[in-house]
């Protein structure tokens, strides 16, 4: 283990060299207090400023902290901390692989191997064969530009705002490393929530408590109302036609869908009119179980489940080119309406509304 690893812990390197010391990762949450504390720091300060917090002095410590950190995010189990952890994650790596590539490092200076270059980050990802020096900067091949650009919400990412030259989008040196960062993104959430035993689960007791007192005391989610089916991801259109077409759904598909419309906004009386199709429906219980997913009648608001729950269950269906770059459902919709024009969306409630009162009209 050494400072590169230390400073760079997303690395394939990194993490062989956390395989080749044997580490028992079980045994470091249960008794190395530094590691667990610094893990602590770093999804608790991804919160609350955006930031993993200052490096340990041990390289061992830092390096092992970030599998932890990784694991009590897990624990947590709450998209909008997934997706806040590896943006912070993509930062600290942003800043320190910028520098590296400037006067700035302070490994440069003394010669140390902790430092990190444009093409290391390029071999990293396998983008070598993606990527293309040019006079003026980089020519990227589309299908990686969209991939590692989809999550950048500016319009001077979008595809048709750039110019294309036979199957490759120009970029600058500092957009190239944008989007090295969105890589890096995308790595540190790859997997998250993981499945953690138990024991370890129970040893990080007293961190997840402090990581959701942070979040009970925030407003971190995108406040979302705006109902748009079509653009829904489509684990949650599959499950959306199964209820209106009047199936059965197992508990954990009914969950899922049902936090999902609580999420973007709909009302319990919406959700229950949206039931009513299903056999064996029962209003008093529908209502109920509604009521308790928003938080209405719990201590505790659900979201919809993860990418990785939704697959787990077999409820991830028909996934598409969106779906292999993000992690959560609600990240999916939050994208594709980010991607639409506002005057261009109609809310399906709207529309309902404008149906009955064409066929009130027609009566």
């Amino acid at each position: 283990m050494n400072a590169r690893h230390a400073r760079y812990p997303f690395l394939g390197e990194s993490r062989q060299a956390v395989q080749e010391a044997g580490v028992d990762l079980a045994a470091v949450v249960a008794e190395d207090d530094a590691v667990v504390e610094r893990a602590r720091e770093r999804v608790v300060g991804s919160l609350t400023n955006g930031e993993v917090g200052e490096r340990a002095r041990s390289d061992r410590v830092e390096l092992l902290s970030y599998p932890v950190a990784r694991v009590l995010v897990s624990v947590v189990d709450e998209h909008v901390l997934v997706r806040k952890y590896a943006d912070a994650e993509a930062n600290a790596a942003y800043e320190r692989f910028t520098a590296d590539e400037t006067d700035d490092s302070e490994f440069k200076s003394v010669g140390d191997d902790g430092s990190l270059s444009r093409d290391d980050l390029l071999r990293e990802f396998d983008l070598t064969s993606h990527v293309h020096a040019t006079q003026d900067g980089y020519d990227v091949d589309v299908p990686t530009y969209l991939l590692l650009s989809s999550s950048l919400r500016p319009d001077k990412w979008r595809l048709v705002n750039r110019a294309l030259d036979d199957g490759r989008v120009p970029v600058s040196e500092p957009e190239l490393d944008t989007l090295l960062r969105e890589a890096v993104r995308d790595r540190v959430a790859e997997g998250l929530p993981l499945n953690v035993p138990d024991e370890v689960a129970d040893a990080l007791e007293g961190p997840e408590a402090a990581v959701r007192d942070v979040l009970s005391e925030m407003d971190l989610t995108r406040e979302i109302d705006t109902v748009v089916p079509e653009l829904f991801p489509p684990c949650m259109q599959h499950l959306l036609d199964q209820v209106q077409r009047g199936e059965h759904l197992p508990h954990h598909s009914r969950f899922a869908i049902t936090t999902f419309l609580a999420n973007i906004g709909l009302t319990t009386d919406e959700i229950v009119d949206i039931y009513k199709v299903n056999p064996g429906f029962g209003e008093e219980m529908t209502r109920y179980q509604t009521d308790h997913i928003r938080g209405e009648s719990s201590p505790t608001e659900y979201t919809a489940p993860s990418c990785a729950t939704m697959k787990a269950y077999g409820d991830c269906v028909n996934p598409d080119d969106l779906c292999d770059a993000i992690n959560h459902p609600l990240s999916y919709y939050e994208a594709k309406l980010d991607d639409e024009d506002d005057d261009d969306l109609e809310d399906w409630r709207e529309r309902e509304n404008e149906d009955a009162e064409a066929d009130d009209a027609e009566a």
